[in-house]
């Protein structure tokens, strides 16, 4: 089955879960209008990615896995959208959860998808149960402290902010977790790939800082833009089977990412 559809799948069958008369119905619309339709879906590919290109022989905890990523990713986004942080009106072109459902239900709906990702592992556990530890320990790793996602959202609270360090536990924890995670639901060494993630990481988030200011290359630093448009993060895939295929996924989400007036100059 294609990649898109696997994630979709897993996340039908969460969310499902709590479609039930003991789920409050707020929370429940709630829920799905966090994760209902999403985005790019970028860290459960780069998931999906790494398990295939380590054998992929658990693909119902790889699904998994890569649902649980997204799950967290659409809880910070539920989070960060709140009047307490950035206070957003829309998401995705359409209203933010906390303008839709208010803020009470959105601060919940955030925290029940982050037990809902883990509890997706822990669902697909049978198979291999020591990998799915493993994956559930880089999924908590993740998404709380002293690194993961609650830090780089507590940065925004200090008076000082270390703009490398919130960058990277911000935005750079999901990419180390999906990449560690998908070698890990394939029984390969995650530290290696842990690594790749951390650099895929930052370009992402060049690339994002790019999107959010610059469609004209004279806002652009030319190092950092040629660093993302070279696709230099591919460089550290490790040595698998699958590297080839990788490799051209991640030029290809290097392409889409940048700005298509910024692509065109630097070729």
């Amino acid at each position: 089955m294609e990649a898109s559809k696997r994630i979709e799948q897993a996340l039908v069958t969460s969310l499902e879960r709590c479609d039930v008369a003991a789920c409050p119905p707020a929370l429940r619309a709630a829920l799905r209008h966090a994760v209902f339709p999403g985005g790019a879906r970028v860290r459960p590919r780069l998931c999906l990615a790494v398990a295939h290109a380590c054998g992929d022989d658990d693909p119902a905890l790889a699904d998994a896995g890569a649902a649980g990523l997204e799950l967290l990713h659409c809880a910070s986004l539920v989070h960060d959208d709140l009047p307490c942080f950035d206070d957003a009106a829309t998401r995705r072109g359409r209203p933010s959860v906390h303008r839709a459902f208010g803020e009470r239900i959105a601060v919940l709906a955030g925290d029940a998808l982050i037990v809902m990702a883990f509890e997706c592992v822990a669902r697909a556990s049978s198979e291999s149960p020591s990998r799915a530890a493993g994956v559930l320990s880089t999924l908590a790793r993740a998404a709380g402290a002293p690194a993961g996602l609650a830090a780089g959202q507590a940065w925004e609270c200090e008076a000082e902010v270390a703009v490398d360090r919130y960058h990277r536990q911000k935005t750079g924890s999901l990419f180390a977790a999906a990449t560690a995670a998908g070698a890990q639901c394939a029984g390969a060494d995650p530290a290696p790939w842990r690594t790749f993630g951390e650099h895929l990481g930052e370009a992402y988030q060049v690339a994002d800082d790019i999107r959010d200011v610059a469609d004209d290359p004279e806002i652009l630093g030319k190092p950092t833009g040629q660093d993302v448009l070279n696709g230099c993060p591919s460089d550290a895939i490790p040595g698998c089977a699958g590297q080839g295929q990788l490799r051209a996924l991640v030029q290809l989400e290097s392409i889409r990412l940048i700005p298509k007036g910024i692509a065109r100059r630097a070729a």
